[in-house]
């Protein structure tokens, strides 16, 4: 295909395949640049991939829960579908903030990360809970804030 300025167009098919494999090419260097498959898994030291979760891991590691919970027991739901559900979503917001530098200093959890920590507390203590006259509305991390996490 050649324009009125005689100059050969490639045809849009060939375009479109070669802005693919570029964005291809870009997203996998990235995902390997950004240690991506080892969020798959449930190493905590994972969560410690990016410089402003160091302090929250080392939290994390001087703190009670250490010796029996992972990052992913608190900050991901039980079942297996929506615990993966929840790291892309997460993954998704951490990528973007950190890519574009969208990040408080002071890391606060979002409404629905909160949400699902807060579920989690309530399900693995359910035994411990259960009987406690605190209320349904009242989270758990207001007294319990550095369990997970020494501040």
């Amino acid at each position: 295909m050649t324009t009125s300025r005689g100059t050969t167009l490639l045809p849009i098919p060939l375009t479109l395949a070669a802005v693919a494999g570029v964005a291809l090419g870009m997203g996998a260097y990235a995902f390997q640049y950004a240690k991506g498959s080892s969020y798959v898994g449930n190493d905590p030291a994972t969560c410690a991939n990016c410089h402003v979760m160091a302090s929250h891991y080392a939290g994390w590691q001087a703190a009670p829960h250490h010796r029996v919970a992972t990052c992913n027991d608190c900050h991901t739901p039980a079942g297996p579908i929506s615990k993966y559900v929840v790291k892309a979503l997460n993954g998704y917001h951490h990528s973007m903030a950190f890519t574009l530098g969208g990040y408080p200093d002071v890391i606060r959890a979002r409404p629905e990360s909160s949400a699902v920590v807060e579920a989690n507390c309530r399900r693995c203590h359910a035994a411990l809970v259960e009987n406690v006259a605190h209320g349904e509305g009242v989270s758990c991390v207001r007294c319990h804030a550095s369990v997970g996490h020494l501040r």
